[in-house]
């Protein structure tokens, strides 16, 4: 099993918005934590809350009380600039759509991320071939997005996750739109890249995509109701075995 140190800090997290005369609270002082290297996750009904996480997670939706630590890093204390840094600097995202842009190539997709950072234009190039060939499309970068499969497609969203090396990957349904055999090999990549240190959390609906996972947080009505942890197996080839589950 692997040995995980504490890494991002979930802290007493609410989230209201104003919705007409009333309020909704998509989040309810919602507390964990994550581990470097761990494989995470999150699920839930519709409505439990699952998309507002990921954006309080991902740096992008202030919470209304409550704090998220990354790294020691006090994300939501950040003026807006260093809070664009972050972002860049440690967070690599990946969409259920895949928002590839579709007039680009697969290179010039990678590559996005860096136009606004100090790399030369080589170097630049050099860290796109890099990611392409760890996600096996290495004979693809100059296709466009339609001449490729959707699986293809969500391979050349995680290089683009990838290419500013950040420690942590946050997917959105990750396999949402994909056939369960492309899934599978989807997930097989984000097992192999985990293995390789990478934190990865997803949110899915998926419950096949257990079987790589560290461990599941699962929300109802913008809370934490279970926690159940499990042994990962690297190789892939067997199933993972439940550990524990804690109810809340």
């Amino acid at each position: 099993m692997k040995i995980f140190e504490s890494y991002i800090s979930v802290d007493r997290i609410s989230k209201t918005y104003n919705a007409g005369t009333g309020k909704v609270h998509a989040l309810n002082g919602i507390s964990f934590d994550i581990h470097q290297g761990e494989f995470i996750a999150i699920m839930g009904p519709s409505g439990s809350g699952k998309s507002t996480l990921v954006s309080v997670l991902g740096g992008i939706s202030h919470p209304t009380k409550g704090k998220i630590i990354v790294d020691g890093i006090d994300v939501y204390d950040l003026p807006a600039e260093r809070l664009a840094d972050f972002r860049r600097e440690y967070l690599g995202f990946v969409f259920q759509s895949f928002q590839l842009v579709t007039y680009l190539t697969v290179c010039e997709n990678v590559l996005l991320p860096l136009t606004v950072t100090r790399y030369s234009n080589a170097e630049q190039k050099e860290l796109a071939t890099s990611i392409l060939e760890k996600v096996g499309l290495a004979a693809k970068t100059n296709r466009l997005p339609d001449e490729l499969s959707g699986g293809e497609q969500q391979r050349v969203a995680i290089a683009r996750a990838l290419v500013n090396q950040p420690p942590i990957i946050l997917a959105d349904e990750p396999t949402g739109n994909l056939d369960s055999a492309t899934s599978e090999e989807i997930m097989h990549l984000l097992v192999k890249l985990n293995d390789e240190g990478q934190t990865i959390i997803i949110v899915t609906h998926n419950h096949d995509n257990l079987k790589y996972v560290n461990r599941c947080i699962k929300l109802v009505d913008g809370q934490v109701h279970q926690q159940t942890e499990y042994e990962c197996h690297s190789l892939l080839s067997k199933p993972n075995r439940k550990l524990t589950s804690e109810t809340y």
